[in-house]
């Protein structure tokens, strides 16, 4: 009798009641799909940020540029992968701490401040190997 696999171990614990897709995350808005400038910034698997991440890191409306200092969500939005894509070239799986400075949105801060996002290399949907940007404290 050899070692319990997976299978077994499943039908130890019960069917599976529910599950959430990474598909579904992306179609409910929880996740931000980001593959498209990813790949242009070096990365050969999917890239999704989840939406608190966006909203903190990439997000900036005229009225922030008004405000603050003149930046666009694709520049923030590049800024995050590049830094993110010369982590992940070092990393060995598992979840990576990615640092860079920004500036914070809201208020009136001008200046670029140090800043941490937690970038997760693992398996998607379909075990393929993917990457989620979020915040620190976020799974």
């Amino acid at each position: 009798m050899g070692a319990p696999t997976i299978d077994d171990e499943a039908s130890q614990c019960g069917p599976i009641i529910y599950g959430y897709s990474r598909a579904q995350a992306i179609a409910d808005g929880v996740l931000v799909d980001v593959s498209t400038m990813a790949r242009e910034a070096g990365f050969t698997v999917p890239v999704a940020m989840t939406s608190a991440a966006w909203a903190d890191f990439v997000e900036w409306s005229d009225q922030d540029s008004s405000r603050q200092t003149h930046q666009d969500e694709a520049g923030r939005l590049w800024d995050v992968l590049w830094m993110s894509h010369l982590a992940a070239r070092r990393a060995q799986g598992g979840t990576v701490a990615v640092q860079f400075y920004r500036v914070p949105r809201g208020g009136k801060g001008r200046m670029p401040r140090k800043t941490t996002l937690h970038m997760n290399i693992g398996p998607g949907d379909a075990a393929e190997a993917v990457i989620t940007l979020m915040l620190p404290g976020e799974d």
